[in-house]
């Protein structure tokens, strides 16, 4: 039996990444292995990371046995409502104060329930930043892109997703957070180039605007411009993960660390601030999205 001990703080933060890292890492060699994460010493542990604990459990378990155990009440309450613990034997409970977004595994293929999940678990809380009928189908677009770019880019079948309110939190924020196993963006940037490139590197060169791997019918970057620019006048954060690279961006700062051990994958979490009374919308509908900001 292996056991993996969660840290005491699990947050959405470089460190937070480091623990799944090490999960990935040290288990993706197991075969027919019972594997324990034990979450004795846990304290806190962000539920929209339930996106990327999944993607890893999903991908150990299929020829080894995984086992949550010694979480505390209030994480196991949280994660029986947003449909996490379902999968390991729980019940679903009823988010009667509506802070969670479900977490999700979808095919790549079933884009009009991708696109009903972002619409209804996301973009329609009442907590959301207010936005016109047309920048909320702009950022709804450049969000379901990110999961688009799992099966184009990623060449993976499934992504994975998850979303949790923190009205308590100054400011308050949703953070949502989407995950695949695919091919890395350090892979792709890499093969595109025909040159070696470390992982915030690659990510810097995919966010930069006019970059793409994409190849045929498939034009365009990450799809990112229109999220990015929003979540900037929001005072929200954007972070990504692949392979060895961090990348973060804080209002209109971007920072980028690197990791000695990689993610297998790639993961991208959106910060929404909503202590934002702001309401956004276009001077008048028809306007391209370069018009609204």
């Amino acid at each position: 039996m292996y056991r993996f001990e969660m840290p005491r703080q699990v947050k959405s933060d470089y460190h937070g990444y480091q623990t799944f890292i090490d999960l990935a890492n040290q288990t993706k060699e197991f075969v027919f292995e019972d594997i324990v994460i034990d979450f004795e010493q846990n304290t806190w542990f962000e539920a929209n990371l339930c996106a990327v604990l999944g993607t890893i459990i999903s991908n150990i378990s299929d020829l080894n046995s995984v086992e949550l155990i010694n979480m505390n009440s209030w994480l196991e309450n949280i994660l029986s409502k947003n449909g996490f613990l379902v999968n390991f034997g729980g019940q679903l409970k009823i988010d009667f104060h509506q802070t969670t977004v479900k977490y999700q595994k979808y095919k790549v293929t079933e884009e009009k329930l991708i696109k009903k999940y972002l619409d209804e678990e996301l973009l329609q809380k009442n907590e959301f930043p207010k936005l016109s009928g047309l920048l909320r189908k702009k950022i709804g677009e450049s969000i379901f892109e990110i999961f688009s770019n799992a099966a184009i880019h990623g060449k993976c079948t499934h992504v994975y997703s998850c979303g949790q309110h923190y009205p308590n939190k100054t400011p308050a924020r949703l953070d949502f957070t989407i995950v695949d196993l695919g091919r890395t963006i350090k892979k792709n940037v890499a093969d595109y180039l025909n040159s070696p490139i470390d992982g915030v590197d690659a990510i810097k060169w995919a966010v930069t605007e006019g970059h793409t791997t994409k190849q045929g019918s498939h034009p365009g970057g990450l799809g990112l411009k229109v999220i990015m620019e929003f979540l900037k006048i929001n005072n929200g954060k954007m972070q990504i993960v692949s392979s060895d690279g961090y990348w973060e961006l804080v209002r209109n700062e971007i920072s980028f660390m690197s990791y000695v051990n990689s993610f297998p994958g790639t993961l991208i979490n959106l910060e929404f601030n909503l202590d934002d009374k702001e309401a956004y919308y276009d001077i008048q509908e028809g306007l391209s999205i370069d018009d609204i900001f």
